[in-house]
């Protein structure tokens, strides 16, 4: 990577408390930026002007934002002489806001992508300059995604930046009439609905790995789903059994299978984890008599 230019100081949000001891725990960004000797300021408000001033002290050229996660008003993005750079991990207009990794793998888009754009006062509307995309794989999961949009972002940011910089990007309007919004996910957006479309199903649980990760019950205990996929023989069974089982009746479950009935079609359940437990194959939850044929999953 070659260098674009000197990094005068890191912003980044305030400590918090982390795991059952609630110990008060930098986020990685600052971890990165002290070992590597650079300054970092956590503002805890960004509207009282003193955040503003700060800015306008640095003399930055230009100020790059990744997931940040907070607007940032007008007086703090003039604190830069060419304004903010954006990283969004999304083909905007599509999927604006917090969240927009998950809600593309949720909505089952085939493909998505990294924009730069010129931030503004709005939720991700300001002009975009640079775009590059991606296919998302039918089995990829949020978390996989964006292991790999990271680099494709910061590559994409090294190629672009330099024209940025030098006024010869072309910076363009984005058509609010497709925008979406990818809000921030919450603990039951990962409860699996079976009386969704089995694809739905299987995109749910894609979407919300590692977070919030997808639950449902099973004789009245959590169980969370790590792993779902669709099976030739899943549209073979849910037809044959269509009109006798209600959506969450479990179809078949043996030490090889465990397959449950959608709305429409069905799914096999490949990796599962009881509270407290590890996560195990599904046909070991046969084994250990978790889950029988018959049992309806999600019934509280």
């Amino acid at each position: 990577m070659h260098r674009l230019g000197d990094v005068v100081a890191v912003v980044c949000q305030p400590d918090k408390p982390v795991g059952r001891g609630l110990h008060l725990t930098p986020p990685p960004v600052k971890a990165r930026a002290i070992a590597l000797g650079l300054a970092v300021h956590q503002p805890t408000k960004l509207r009282t002007g003193e955040f503003a001033e700060w800015m306008r002290s640095l003399n930055a050229d230009v100020a790059v934002v990744v997931a940040y996660g907070r607007i940032l008003p007008k007086t703090v993005l003039d604190g830069a002489r060419l304004g903010f750079v954006n990283v969004h991990a999304s083909l905007l207009p599509r999927w604006r806001g917090a969240a927009p990794i998950q809600w593309a793998v949720l909505s089952g888009d085939s493909q998505t992508g990294v924009a730069l754009m010129q931030l503004d006062e709005g939720l991700d509307t300001g002009k975009v300059f640079a775009v590059c995309t991606t296919p998302i794989g039918p089995n990829e999961s949020s978390g996989e995604l964006f292991e790999r949009l990271a680099p494709m972002g910061a590559e994409l940011l090294e190629r672009e930046l330099t024209a940025y910089l030098d006024g010869r990007s072309v910076l363009v309007s984005q058509d609010n009439s497709l925008a979406t919004h990818a809000r921030m996910l919450t603990k039951s957006d990962g409860v699996l609905d079976w009386n969704a479309p089995a694809t739905a199903v299987h995109q749910r649980v894609l979407g919300v790995t590692p977070w919030p990760g997808a639950t449902t019950t099973a004789r009245g205990k959590l169980v969370k789903v790590h792993a779902v996929r669709t099976h030739s023989l899943a549209a073979n069974q849910a037809a044959n059994h269509a009109a006798n089982h209600a959506p969450g009746t479990v179809l078949r479950a043996d030490k090889t299978i465990v397959l449950v009935a959608a709305k429409t079609g069905a799914v096999e359940l490949v990796t599962v984890q009881l509270e407290g437990k590890k996560p195990i194959k599904a046909g070991d939850w046969v084994l250990g008599r978790g889950v029988a044929e018959g049992d309806i999953l999600g019934v509280a």
